[in-house]
């Protein structure tokens, strides 16, 4: 069998037994490469990586001076930019990318951009907040960074607002309990869903996590999107899942039914038609299984930071967002839960006037 070599692929062994991958030319910067050789994960990053190598090699030259088209080049370059993970790489480079194409300001001069035209931008993606307010997002970085490299001085984007966008659903009790009574133990389905719950990680972290990251009664992470390095106590309910779920040679916990690495969007895909199949509305999603895993934590009494301890998450204001009506209700319930108390002042004191 021929083996095909990347060019500026390093590989090594972490102290876990677990073989990692990053790129590199020459002394350049180290860009971390997911996944296992030949997966669509590692492939993408691996020609992201290639291609913004060489688009910033000194040959390289995109667009006129102070022109969007020069703007992104320089950013692709940056060390913001390569310090994001390739995961999060490919997504800021897409919808960058786009920007520019349907918006056809590649040729247009940064300084030149006003309010106005950001307001236009946003407003023509008006049927899809979530790309919209994705769209303002990324004009914000790109902005921000030309005034750090003084393209401008003024900001367009400032105070721009963004669409109101529904939220993932949290999924509830009942509905974990029906797909778990759909989907037995000894499952594929049925173990990728104890991951995802029972950890509080994102899909991508999820669908990559192997044998070699158990660490005795934990499993140990690193997030792909945040570097995050994480030591998750093994819940005795995943525990159980895990145990039911055979080892594969691969070291992967999850494999497709080819016996192969899911990709981001194979994973997605394939939790997708589970949920439906166990007969769970529309609303209930792969991602709100993270929010369930905070909801649960927060109801258990757990403190931001405690649930941020699992989740990743380095902002409390993410946690207090996934968390809210899990809060709510505690408050809700001690509120209603004085009026006992009162009531039984207001009879006391009546029957003190009766007596009277």
């Amino acid at each position: 069998m021929s083996v095909v070599r990347l060019r500026h692929v390093d590989r090594f062994v972490d102290r876990h037994g677990r073989a990692r991958h990053y790129f590199r030319r020459g002394k350049g910067v180290r860009i971390v490469l997911p996944g296992h050789p030949g997966s669509e994960d590692f492939m993408l990053a691996y020609q992201a990586a290639l291609a913004g190598d060489e688009v910033c090699g000194p040959r390289a030259q995109r667009g006129d001076p102070g022109t969007f088209d020069r703007l992104v080049q320089d950013y692709f370059c940056s060390a913001n930019f390569l310090a994001l993970s390739p995961s999060s790489q490919q997504p800021y480079r897409l919808v960058m990318e786009r920007l520019l194409r349907d918006e056809k300001i590649g040729h247009r001069l940064v300084s030149q951009m006003t309010r106005q035209h950001v307001q236009q931008i946003v407003g023509r993606r008006a049927a899809t907040p979530g790309a919209a307010n994705d769209v303002l997002k990324k004009l914000k970085i790109l902005i921000h960074f030309a005034i750090d490299n003084g393209w401008r001085k003024d900001d367009p984007t400032l105070r721009i607002k963004k669409f109101g966008s529904g939220e993932f659903h949290t999924w509830t009790d009942e509905e974990i309990t029906q797909y778990e009574a759909h989907w037995p133990v000894g499952s594929r389905e049925r173990t990728a869903f104890a991951l995802l719950l029972f950890t509080g990680q994102r899909a991508s972290d999820v669908k990559g996590m192997s044998w070699a990251d158990l660490d005795g009664a934990a499993i140990q992470v690193v997030q792909g999107k945040t570097n995050e390095k994480l030591w998750i106590p093994l819940h005795a309910s995943l525990g159980a899942v895990l145990d039911g779920w055979p080892r594969r040679d691969v070291g992967l916990m999850l494999v497709t039914s080819f016996g192969k690495s899911f990709s981001d969007k194979g994973f997605s895909n394939f939790m997708a038609d589970k949920i439906g199949e166990a007969g769970l509305p529309d609303r209930c999603v792969t991602h709100g299984l993270r929010k369930a895993a905070a909801r649960r934590l927060a109801e258990a009494g757990c403190s931001s930071k405690e649930i941020a301890s699992i989740t990743g998450h380095r902002t409390l204001k993410e946690i207090e967002r996934y968390t809210r009506a899990a809060e709510q209700r505690k408050l809700a319930t001690a509120a209603i839960g004085r009026l006992p108390k009162q009531d039984a002042n207001k009879n006391s004191q009546t029957s003190r006037k009766v007596w009277e």
